[in-house]
């Protein structure tokens, strides 16, 4: 038998064993209606299997042995072992395929072309490949999750060996994953920095290898890293750069986690060690690691440290409406009023257009019919913006009222009780219109949909405070996703994501992950404004008819009727 049809048998046989693997491969949805998985930095321990590429096949040629590598990145063991089975010995020492991920829209969207025609190759010594991707994001070294949407071109070289096998001499750092076995082999998880004033945790979303121990992992990107470009204005850590992890491990024993330090951290002071421990017990707790306490050690030796007290989320608000001369939280079909404010709200004697609760229910942003954004409790009711053009405003944890003209987004600007207005500088550099804003929970971020030149993007960018708490500035944008149709609305769902209401004509809920991918969900037909809250099932739609709708499984079902306005509450 020849070694062209040897190979031509072997690639037939790789297709085949390629088609019997796909069952056991098959990655999560990335469309259509949302359904209920594992939660950011739950453990993975249910899940059914994890992918698995085989090694490379005696006699493929170049084309099958680079497609073989580039399958192989789903399966991380031993340091992606199977991968480095593909490569030339020289080049499996220095390969580094934790140097990033490259996430494109699937295996049989690659165009894989090779300077050696197949019926050449039995005659050739060296070949390159080339491997055209369509990218959609990707991850860099540090974990760090962007959208990336473009063609991408991926160079090969390769040698026959003495045996007469091929393998790759030059490959780029990295590894190649399409978007759908993305989630099945990294998992996101949400490393907690302070925010500027030491008193609220604010997630910074990583992206790593399943299978590895999650304890280990996100401690060792906490201390030894550092917070995410974008966010970086807006946060700090707690650990100090001299401080180190003494070794490569976080055993947990009895729910303790065991972290042994370098030598400097036995010279750090109470406050210090204090916030330290509470900043790795919640990025534990969030990563879905069941521990009670961290200990930290130094030369073997525990270093005493206390934990800090966090400003607590207040209890989960409810659904906020306005409807038939009643304003305050729904519950079955009876209206609980919000002391101070509702009676006010329902003095106004225009129609609203918008409300926003604050977090501790002392006021709330209100937005009339005409635009104009009002402040009202504690028996005021104070004019805070009456330009032309207003979108919903927003209030922040620190009482201050965001407003911005549609059309202007650099004129954005931030009012205190005071009803002082002041400008956010830096606000949307590029921009030229917004359609929807909400700063976060913890204050330290605020989301946005924009349009740049004809595209529509949902952004987010750290919000850079004084002293005070005032926000000054806002740092630079971090693009989430492109939109294809119109925002309707938006607002945050718990601290790592956000919902998106689109596209009037076929309206559609997109959940986003803040610093990952999204998926999106029908929406009801007529929905048009949407509010947010700790966890997806508490979001709610509204619909131009007044009708409510809230979650019931993956479908929607009325809740009330005769609803004029679907308030929101701070950071939702």
């Amino acid at each position: 038998m020849t070694r062209r049809r040897a190979s031509r048998m072997l690639r037939g046989a790789a297709l085949a064993a390629a088609a019997l693997l796909l069952p056991a491969c098959a990655g999560l949805p990335t469309s259509g209606d949302v359904t209920v998985g594992l939660v950011l930095g739950e453990s993975t321990q249910d899940v059914d299997f994890l992918p698995v590429a085989s090694g490379p096949i005696a006699g493929a040629g170049p084309q099958e042995i680079v497609e073989g590598f580039l399958e192989a990145g789903i399966t991380t063991s031993d340091n992606w072992g199977t991968a480095r089975e593909f490569l030339a010995p020289p080049l499996q020492r220095v390969w580094r395929p934790g140097e990033g991920v490259s996430v494109d829209a699937g295996t049989d969207t690659r165009v894989v072309t090779s300077s050696v025609p197949v019926d050449a190759v039995d005659d050739a010594e060296t070949a390159e490949v080339q491997v055209l991707l369509d990218l959609v994001a990707s991850v860099d070294e540090s974990g760090a999750y962007s959208e990336a949407p473009g063609a991408s071109n991926v160079m090969f070289t390769l040698e026959r060996r003495e045996d007469g096998e091929w393998r790759i001499t030059k490959a780029p750092d990295g590894i190649v994953i399409d978007e759908q076995r993305f989630p099945n082999v990294y998992e996101g998880y949400a490393l907690q920095y302070f925010d500027s004033g030491w008193a609220r945790l604010v997630p910074d979303v990583r992206w790593f290898p399943r299978r590895q121990s999650a304890a280990t992992t996100v401690t060792q990107a906490l201390i030894g890293g550092a917070p995410s470009a974008w966010l970086d204005p807006a946060v700090q850590s707690a650990f100090p750069a001299d401080v180190q992890l003494a070794q490569d491990a976080v055993p947990i024993t009895d729910q303790v986690a065991e972290v042994a330090l370098t030598r400097p951290a036995s010279g750090l002071d109470q406050v210090t060690l204090s916030r330290m421990r509470t900043q790795l017990q919640a990025t534990l707790r969030a990563a879905g690691v069941a521990v009670s306490q961290v200990r930290f050690t130094v030369d073997g030796r525990t270093v005493d440290a206390g934990v800090v007290e966090l400003i607590d989320d207040p209890p989960e608000a409810g659904t906020l409406i306005l409807r038939d001369g009643a304003f305050g939280r729904i519950v079955g079909d009876e209206i609980s009023p919000i002391p101070g404010i509702s009676e006010q709200i329902l003095a106004i004697d225009q129609p609203i257009a918008s409300i926003d609760v604050a977090i501790d229910d002392s006021t709330a942003a209100v937005q009339l019919a005409d635009g104009h954004v009002y402040l009202v409790g504690d028996g005021n009711r104070d004019e805070l913006d009456a330009r032309p053009g207003l979108i919903e405003p927003t209030l922040d944890p620190f009482g201050y009222t965001w407003t911005v003209p549609t059309g202007d987004p650099d004129a954005l600007q931030a009012t205190g009780g005071d009803v002082v207005a002041h400008a956010v500088a830096n606000a949307w550099p590029n921009a030229s219109q917004i359609s929807d804003m909400r700063v976060s929970p913890d204050g330290a971020r605020v989301a946005a949909v924009i349009t740049v030149g004809q595209q529509r993007w949902v952004v987010v960018a750290a919000v850079i405070r004084d002293a005070a708490g005032l926000p000054v500035e806002l740092g630079d944008l971090k693009q989430l996703t492109q939109l294809s149709a119109v925002a309707l609305g938006l607002s945050w769902v718990g601290t790592e994501r956000l919902a998106v209401l689109v596209d009037p004509q076929s309206p559609q809920v997109l959940n986003q992950m803040v610093g990952g991918p999204g998926a999106s969900e029908a929406a009801p037909g007529d929905a048009f404004s949407i509010a947010g809250a700790r966890a997806s099932a508490g979001v709610r739609v509204l619909g131009v008819g007044g009708q409510l709708f809230a979650h019931a499984g993956s479908a929607w079902r009325e809740v009330a009727t005769g609803v004029s306005v679907l308030a929101t509450r701070t950071g939702e």
